[in-house]
């Protein structure tokens, strides 16, 4: 996830029990799964059942795909310490199974309904890790971010949201669209990254900072290909954020961090004076997690979260429910129970050891406050389960 631009507190602010069921519970290190249905689910959010289902159908393919990659390919033992990598793959499987089904008929999706989703999936309820989010927030100077990870309750994980940020383009240079992303140079373009490496001293794009690539060095000595024209302001936020999402001539265009010029980021200077540079790609759509640039996750808005690949393991199914205020109430204190599900598709460094938080993908603002408009009501704190399909219908 360190391709998007963050709404976490953490990038904004700071750059055994037995359930009623009688099920046990697998803790590491204060770290709780229970298995155990939730009381109430209430309205359950479900707005497009076909991009969970993408998102569910791009991830188990990278879980097919990329065997070798231990740190995100796995069950998730720490779950339930039975759990296998092939029930994780039915449960994604079922999920666009259900979608077909519903879409060919033309009904509501099932998944939206709360006994279906009680008869079809076992629940195991996620107990945020909160002695490592205190251990955080004791050594944090910001208070405000020390105070929501102090104040996270017993039985809530820590909800924090993303987006990208949506700005204009041109496909030709302009004077207001004077700067390009470019993709990396020409000397690379059929390298892998391995063998760039090696090639280091030799390979035009260690050779320039970002003040020289905006002065037009790239340009003059005909070096890397443009992909796009932006301002000079929007360079510097897609070269902060590590994905741009433009719109170019009417159509809205994808494009994702590829290498960089080896200098590492300077948290004690502004954005225009980084002498980091990006190259970068052009993507069908925002891309999620992946071990290169080639086998990148296609992810969608408002059914993708981000969080501790490493100890979960990649593509579990996640409901997150809390209450929101009731609009349909008069009362100003009347509330709502609100759940949704996603898939974990992404992740990024601030979920190392981190098994008390979750970042949910929602969407392309222009900024700030079409962010803040849209998603004021989401809460900071949320219940979490994990959902995996039950083995009597491993098969439907």
């Amino acid at each position: 996830m360190t391709n998007f631009f963050y709404l976490t507190l953490f990038m904004l602010l700071s750059s055994t029990q037995v359930s009623a069921l009688g099920v046990t519970e697998a803790v590491v290190k204060g770290k709780g799964f229970t298995k155990e249905f939730p009381k109430e689910l209430g309205q359950i959010s479900l707005e497009n059942a076909a991009d969970l289902c993408e998102v569910a159908k791009n991830t188990q393919h990278y879980l097919n795909a990329y065997t070798e990659d231990n740190f995100a390919v796995h069950a998730g033992s720490m779950i339930d310490k039975n759990l296998t990598l092939g029930r994780v793959k039915k449960t994604l499987s079922f999920i666009c199974k259900v979608n077909q089904e519903d879409s060919r008929n033309k009904k509501a999706s099932r998944l939206a309904q709360s006994e279906f989703l009680s008869q079809h999936f076992d629940f195991y309820r996620w107990s945020p890790d909160k002695s490592s989010a205190t251990a955080i927030a004791n050594k944090s100077t910001n208070e405000v971010k020390s105070r929501l990870l102090n104040s996270i309750p017993d039985q809530e994980i820590f909800l924090t949201k993303y987006y990208t940020k949506l700005l204009d383009g041109s496909s030709v240079q302009t004077q207001k669209f004077n700067q390009a992303l470019y993709a990396i140079p020409f000397d690379e373009k059929e390298l892998t990254l391995v063998q760039a490496d090696k090639k280091r001293s030799q390979l035009n794009r260690y050779k320039y900072t970002r003040q020289q690539v905006i002065s037009g060095a790239l340009v003059k000595n005909d070096i890397a290909k443009p992909l796009i024209w932006l301002s000079e302001e929007a360079l510097h936020d897609v070269l902060l954020q590590g994905t741009g999402v433009l719109k170019v001539d009417g159509k809205i265009r994808y494009f994702n961090v590829h290498r960089n010029n080896g200098i590492a980021y300077d948290y004690s200077i502004g954005k225009r004076e980084q002498a980091r540079y990006w190259y970068f790609i052009e993507t069908p759509e925002i891309m999620g997690y992946g071990h290169n640039q080639q086998s990148k996750i296609a992810i969608k808005p408002q059914v993708t979260f981000a969080g501790n690949v490493a100890d979960l393991g990649l593509g579990k199914l996640i409901m997150v429910s809390y209450l929101v205020k009731d609009e349909s109430s008069t009362a100003n204190v009347q509330t709502k129970r609100v759940s949704r599900l996603g898939v974990l598709a992404d992740q990024g460094g601030a979920f190392d050891n981190n098994l008390f938080q979750l970042d949910l993908l929602v969407d392309s603002y222009r900024g700030w406050q079409d962010y803040h408009q849209a998603n004021k009501n989401l809460p900071d704190y949320a219940q979490a389960w994990i959902l995996l399909l039950k083995g009597k219908y491993s098969e439907y």
